[in-house]
């Protein structure tokens, strides 16, 4: 049999020694514990020196924004909407031909009505019968080869979308820096942050417009797709190349609507954070918070 650890039993570990080792358990598991708790202490202040650098990064750059960024870019945009491409005044100039020939005319044979009727049913160079022919021409090589988009407005639109991200982005930023500026909910003395919630909501819509813009030269391109197709399929109706040329047309006013639109934002976000940065920063002044 063991004896006990302190020598006063042969027969196994006394109570004192049983105690004892409990302890030594208790103390090792707790002195475990302070190291764990030691750890996420140290992870938790790691964490908010994080985030506390990330919110001095972002308003070390929202303030640059509003009084740098802001006006140059408004400057910017207000010489490209004077610039020669912008503003032309006979809008034939930036129509595309449509290089598409139209094909020969078929003469049909007559048949018990006047009417062939296999002439409903169109056979493809290999002697293959196309059923699901309906009317119009089939078209299995474009023999002008891929018919080009409308080279003027494509590099305009590339140009004007940069501009519509840029915004996008930069109002985000200052997005960000007004919301971590408002402080906890209080009862009263709540001007400055309804001041804070108006330049919020601006900002908001105005990141809402921008994106619609992208959404408005995506449906261009998509429109002007069918109506090609359109062309190819009846290459005889000259409505539809007419309508190409129209909605080209309206894309261009479209663009220049869009650049003044952007430039006007910039002027209007300046203008209004700058006329409201004291409360933006500062909601509530110090008297009041000493109150609560």
């Amino acid at each position: 049999m063991t004896s006990c650890t302190c020598g006063r039993s042969s027969g196994g570990p006394c109570s004192l020694c049983n105690i004892r080792a409990k302890k030594v358990q208790l103390f090792s598991g707790f002195r475990h514990l302070l190291l764990a708790m030691s750890s996420l202490l140290k992870v938790d202040r790691e964490l908010k020196t994080r985030v506390e650098t990330f919110r001095e990064q972002i308003s070390s750059e929202a303030e640059h924004l509003v009084a740098s960024f802001f006006p140059q870019k408004l400057l910017e945009l207000d010489h490209f909407l004077k610039e020669p491409i912008l503003n032309v005044t006979d809008l034939k100039e930036i129509h595309s031909e449509i290089k598409f020939r139209v094909p020969e005319p078929i003469i049909f044979t007559n048949s018990h009505d006047g009417v062939d009727t296999n002439t409903k049913k169109r056979k493809l160079e290999d002697g293959v019968t196309d059923d699901s022919w309906q009317g119009g021409t089939k078209m299995l090589v474009m023999p002008e080869g891929m018919l080009k988009c409308n080279t003027k407005l494509v590099d305009l639109i590339e140009r004007v979308k940069p501009e519509i991200r840029t915004l996008i982005e930069k109002c985000n930023t200052v997005k960000t820096w007004v919301q971590l500026l408002i402080p906890r909910i209080e009862d009263g003395n709540n001007f400055g942050v309804s001041i804070q919630e108006e330049t919020v909501a601006e900002l908001r819509t105005v990141e809402s417009e921008a994106a619609s813009y992208l959404d408005q030269i995506s449906r261009y391109y998509i429109t002007r797709a069918k109506l090609v197709s359109k062309i190819v399929k009846y290459p005889h109706v000259e409505d539809y190349r007419r309508t190409i040329s129209e909605i080209d047309e309206k894309e261009y006013i479209s663009l220049k609507i869009i650049v003044s639109e952007l430039r006007n934002q910039y002027v209007i976000l300046h203008d209004m954070i700058l006329k409201n940065i004291e409360k933006i920063k500062k909601p509530r002044n110090s008297n009041s918070e000493a109150l609560y």
